[in-house]
């Protein structure tokens, strides 16, 4: 009864994968769930050679409704041009930057920087490594869309969550 989304991880192989836009549709019409509450993320890093074939399997899961993600972005070796053509819905800031951004002027500007780009992109953001109360409140200052980390929650199995999300409605 709980309306939640789901994020996974996705392998450069998978990436170029011409079936997995069949298996990925027949997997969220078997669990009845609504595509746009499965979020693919890929790290730049793993984003492939096979730039064309890339583009054309992940422009098929963004038609279907899926979400994609950037994950620990600022990391890779990526260019703004191939962000720009990918059809990814958020960026999600690696922790590197995050974790120490309350005390460092220097991840802080990297962070604020990364959560302009993106809104200026119609992007969202998740900062990840998200530890401690000031760090969650300048993330909300800069108008970050979501937060991942310890201070959030640890992670937790399938009943303490449940237990955890009716403590918070």
């Amino acid at each position: 009864g709980l309306d939640l989304t789901m994020a996974v991880n996705l392998s450069a192989r998978s990436i170029v994968d011409t079936e997995l836009v069949a298996e990925v549709a027949d997997l969220i019409a078997h669990a009845g769930v609504r595509p746009s509450a499965l979020t693919l993320e890929l790290t730049e890093s793993s984003l492939p050679t096979d730039r064309a074939r890339s583009e054309m399997v992940l422009g098929r899961l963004s038609a279907l409704g899926i979400r994609l993600a950037i994950d620990d972005f600022g990391t890779g070796y990526s260019s703004l041009s191939r962000l720009k053509r990918l059809p990814v819905h958020e960026v999600k800031v690696d922790k590197s930057f995050v974790l120490h951004m309350a005390a460092n002027g220097d991840d802080d500007a990297i962070v604020r920087s990364t959560i302009d780009l993106a809104r200026n992109l119609g992007l969202q953001v998740v900062a990840e490594g998200v530890e401690d109360e000031a760090t969650w409140r300048r993330l909300l200052q800069l108008g970050c869309h979501a937060a991942q980390g310890f201070f959030v929650s640890e992670p937790l199995a399938a009943d303490d969550f449940l237990a955890w999300m009716e403590q918070r409605q």
